[in-house]
């Protein structure tokens, strides 16, 4: 049984790690797969291709300033992912995996740095669980696949966190130097978040900051920030680029510091309110499959008493648990207060739920992972259960036909899961001794995690259909056969995300600004405000090619607009005047 007891005197937690080589070999396996998933889908609307699309444009245009979407001034978020993809178009040439690099970058990073800062606050075991329970996370294993902005705040973050609790808990006057490096670290880390996502790169982990003072007494906290020293970096990585763009772009302050923040948090200018509980759901899930030991993680955090490494540090009181409580409760209650909101928002809470959870699971008694273990288990059971309904869920024969794919990875996820959690619940039931019972934990860990991993990745692979279906690539070939550098490509009352990186162009929009909205009022010849003006030019010009949406190919069709079809789907239609 899983037993809570006193080790022997000659037992170590090095002793129940598993053999190096074991570890290293694990880790490859990981990695490879980590990293071999980047290129194995389409690009999906709207993120994935709006953020490979500005990389792209920034490479072609070499205007590493001012950020461009469809040739427009797009001000919405700062450059550092684009520059970042950018510079792997440039090495590595244009292509899925190269968009998602600095997103699959940015959640390694995040589980390579929980990892350390595990180790480092409460020992190498803890420190691997950690790991691994953060890379088999469904929601940050998924986003780390996934080319969008958040997982590159959540990645600045997971460095702030980190290097705040490294330093915080390092104690010793041989160990200044140390403290004072991963101090800095966080505040570097603070500066790739708000180079990333904005300002609350630097707001939330303040506003955590205060809320742990208060919770856990901690006012000698702030004499050990490295106030001077930190500033210095963090002026020194995003200073640079804001004076410049805004030198040249005077328009761009406005916008970004007053509308993309206090007009976005306090209004629904975006339509991307929810309710209050918008992001419960999504933490519930994004947990799996670690959600039943949650609760009891956090729990034990709140009654923390000093570690080791704490209280070795003088005249310090830090309290790690707390700290990473107050991380995940403060950026969940800013988010739900917020009038824009989008799943991903809450990514930066995974690192800390996941020190938390192995640090609870690491002594737990066997009935937590009993709990844990049969969830798991039914989890995988309600999959396959649910597997054979799925293509009940279409709704086109478009639909169904993505369902079916899907439906042989589905299957798959479940049976990890169920491989994974079958063996722990054998060990819990045979594990007698104290030893053993240390070693059960971490193989237990090691079986759960590897079981999760697979799960999302596999979930992954069986999107694929969906995502090409939403991405329009099938439509790419003819749409670029009717194409030369000087044909004129119009997207009529719609902006695809995903195909102007495709089609290696950009297009005329027309009647539909939606987020180009604020560009196009500082350019307006860049686009036909009317679907007449459109018209005029379709007849009278030369030979153009447009995508637009059914609905309108079929008003334009009654109108008697002059057209040749050149290839459609449920959501596009490509069209020629020629």
């Amino acid at each position: 049984m899983l037993e809570v007891r006193e080790p022997p005197a000659t037992a170590s937690p090095a002793s129940a790690l598993p053999p190096p080589a074991a570890l290293w070999l694990l880790a490859l396996l990981l990695s490879v797969v980590w990293f071999v998933m980047l290129g194995t889908r389409t690009l999906v609307p709207t993120d994935e291709g709006r953020y490979a699309e500005m990389a792209r444009e920034m490479l072609a245009s070499g205007d590493w300033i001012t950020t461009r979407l469809n040739g427009i001034k797009y001000f919405e978020k700062p450059p550092l992912q684009i520059w970042m993809t950018a510079l792997a178009f440039k090495f590595f040439g244009l292509g899925e995996w190269q968009a998602r690099l600095w997103t699959g970058l940015c959640g390694y990073a995040g589980i390579i740095l929980t990892g350390v800062a595990g180790m480092r606050l409460f020992g190498r075991r803890t420190g691997l669980a950690a790991a691994l329970i953060l890379a088999s996370c469904l929601f940050w294993s998924a986003m780390g696949h996934i080319n969008t902005l958040d997982m590159g705040l959540a990645g600045g973050m997971t460095l702030a966190l980190c290097g705040m609790l490294v330093s915080q808990a390092t104690g010793g006057p041989t160990r200044a130097g140390v403290r004072r490096n991963w101090m800095l670290a966080c505040w570097a880390g603070m500066a790739l978040a708000v180079l990333s996502k904005g300002l609350i790169g630097l707001a939330l982990p303040g506003a955590v900051l205060i809320v742990y003072t208060l919770a856990a007494r901690d006012w000698t906290i702030w004499t050990r920030l490295h106030l001077l020293g930190g500033l210095a970096v963090f002026a020194a990585i995003t200073v640079p680029w804001f004076v410049l763009v805004s030198l040249q772009n005077p328009e761009f302050a406005r916008f970004f510091f007053i509308h993309e923040h206090f007009e976005r948090f306090t209004s629904k200018v975006h339509h991307r309110e929810g309710a209050w509980y918008y992001f419960l759901p999504i933490l519930v899930a994004g947990l799996l499959p670690w959600l039943a030991a949650t609760l009891q993680a956090m729990w034990a955090g709140c009654s923390e008493r000093r570690t080791d490494a704490a209280a070795a540090a003088p005249a310090s009181r830090f309290q790690p648990k707390k700290l990473l409580l107050a991380w995940s409760i403060v950026i969940f209650v800013f988010f739900s207060a917020s009038g824009s909101k989008l799943p991903s928002y809450i990514l930066p809470i995974f690192p800390a739920a996941a020190l938390l959870l192995a640090a609870y699971l690491q002594d737990a008694p066997r009935r937590a992972w009993w709990l844990l273990a049969g969830s798991i288990a039914m989890l995988g059971v309600g999959m396959l259960a649910l597997v054979a309904r799925m293509p009940h869920f279409a709704k086109s024969a478009v639909d169904l036909a993505n369902y079916q794919a899907a439906q042989p990875w589905a299957a798959a996820a479940a049976l990890a899961l169920l491989a994974g959690s079958l063996p722990v619940l054998w060990w819990c039931r045979r594990s007698t001794s104290v030893q053993a019972g240390v070693d059960i934990r971490l193989r237990a860990t090691l079986a759960l995690s590897v079981a999760g991993f697979a799960a999302v990745q596999l979930l992954l692979l069986g999107a694929e259909p969906h995502g090409r279906t939403r991405s329009g690539i099938a439509l790419v070939p003819a749409i670029a056969a009717e194409l030369t550098p000087a044909t004129p490509l119009y997207a009529v009352g719609l902006y695809d995300q995903t195909l102007p990186f495709y089609l290696r162009r950009t297009m005329t929009l027309v009647a539909h600004a939606d987020e180009l909205e604020f560009g196009l009022q500082q350019q307006p010849e860049l686009w036909l405000p009317t679907r007449e003006a459109f018209v005029a030019l379709w007849r009278s010009g030369p030979k153009a090619v447009a995508i637009t949406r059914p609905e309108i190919f079929a008003q334009m069709q009654a109108q008697g607009v002059p057209m040749r079809l050149l290839a459609r789907d449920e959501r596009r239609v490509a069209i020629t005047n020629r």
